[in-house]
């Protein structure tokens, strides 16, 4: 088969792989259309590694077709030849073949595309788990998502409202802001304008102080923003794309009760994972069928044009998911 590898100079090749073989508990699909995460851009860069078993190509998200089962995948009765499904997978998506654990494997929301199944299991199980398991979120709620034209915020800004939220959001610039406008963000952040400490003390001094944040960007900011939240708020790190380090007043932290967690979907156990996705389905799916959350698509290209797929990415051109067919 063929799937998208990294070359020696870091750059994307599509080319001939070996074909995955199941393993009992798996079921094969046949990949349709593969989403791009952040994640996959900082595998390319030698990173983020991904977790043993699982192919040297990247790819966190597909949605197929199932070709084949284990025995055992098969005497479960769960999945059958031809279901059209989506995956959340450690690696390997960037390919037209994926071999998955049974309870990776997701069913398609009624009335969705392929294209817009594959944007799922990553992002929303990312979302997901944030918001809820990590964060607690809860009708009310001041909730700050930074790099809102991100493919990840395209989910969870939505999501949260969907659950009562109230949302803050930042972006690069009035451009940016305005690519983002249909996800109804109740408070855009043009942080070429404005600091969003000083936002974050203004909504303090409304009443309004942050419960919960999930913080993709990191720096400096992190420190400054912790005296105007409110008092068990959690701060959620999911990555540092601005920067690593942060200078953090502790008796801030422990006077107001504050949680700074780290948090990434990749490094949970596959148990962990098949739990969380079947309160996915349950819990969200019904809200995607309805039209109250679904995946903002920036760009849908060819497999063939992964490089191009990632710069998308890396140079902030995206306003929501991009997506590779095949």
């Amino acid at each position: 088969m063929k799937a998208v590898v990294i070359t020696e100079d870091k750059k994307l090749q599509y080319t001939d792989v070996p074909a995955p073989v199941l393993v009992d508990g798996q079921v094969l699909i046949r990949v349709k259309a593969a989403a791009v995460n952040r994640a996959d851009l900082m595998q390319v860069d030698g990173c983020y590694p991904p977790p043993p078993g699982c192919p040297d190509w990247p790819g966190l998200e597909v949605a197929g077709v199932i070709e084949a089962l284990s025995p055992t995948a098969k005497k479960s009765g769960k999945w059958h030849v031809g279901d059209e499904v989506c995956a959340l997978l450690g690696g390997g998506g960037y390919a037209e073949y994926v071999a998955v654990e049974e309870g990776m494997v997701m069913p398609i929301p009624k009335g969705l595309s392929m294209v817009e199944a594959a944007a799922l299991p990553e992002a929303f199980a990312t979302a997901y788990l944030n918001l809820f398991i990590e964060g607690g979120a809860k009708p009310g709620y001041n909730f700050l998502m930074h790099a809102g034209a991100s493919g990840l915020a395209s989910v969870v800004i939505p999501m949260a409202k969907a659950f009562g939220l109230r949302v803050i959001t930042t972006v690069l610039n009035e451009q940016v802001a305005a690519s983002i406008r249909h996800l109804n963000a109740d408070l855009v952040v043009d942080t070429s304008k404005e600091n969003i400490a000083d936002v974050l003390k203004r909504e303090a001094e409304a009443g309004r102080p942050l419960n919960l944040a999930i913080d993709c960007l990191g720096s400096e900011k992190v420190g400054e923003c912790f005296p105007h939240v409110a008092y068990m708020c959690k701060w959620i790190m999911i990555a540092t794309l601005a920067g690593d380090l942060s200078t953090v007043n502790m008796r801030t932290m422990f006077m107001k009760n504050i949680r700074l967690i780290g948090s990434t979907l990749r490094s949970k156990t596959p148990a962990f994972k098949a739990e969380l996705l079947e309160k996915l389905v349950k819990d969200i799916w019904p809200k995607v069928e309805s039209g109250e959350v679904r995946p903002t698509i920036h760009a849908v290209m060819p497999i063939t044009e992964a490089n191009e797929a990632h710069a998308l990415l890396r140079e902030g051109r995206s306003a929501g998911k991009v997506v590779m067919t095949l």
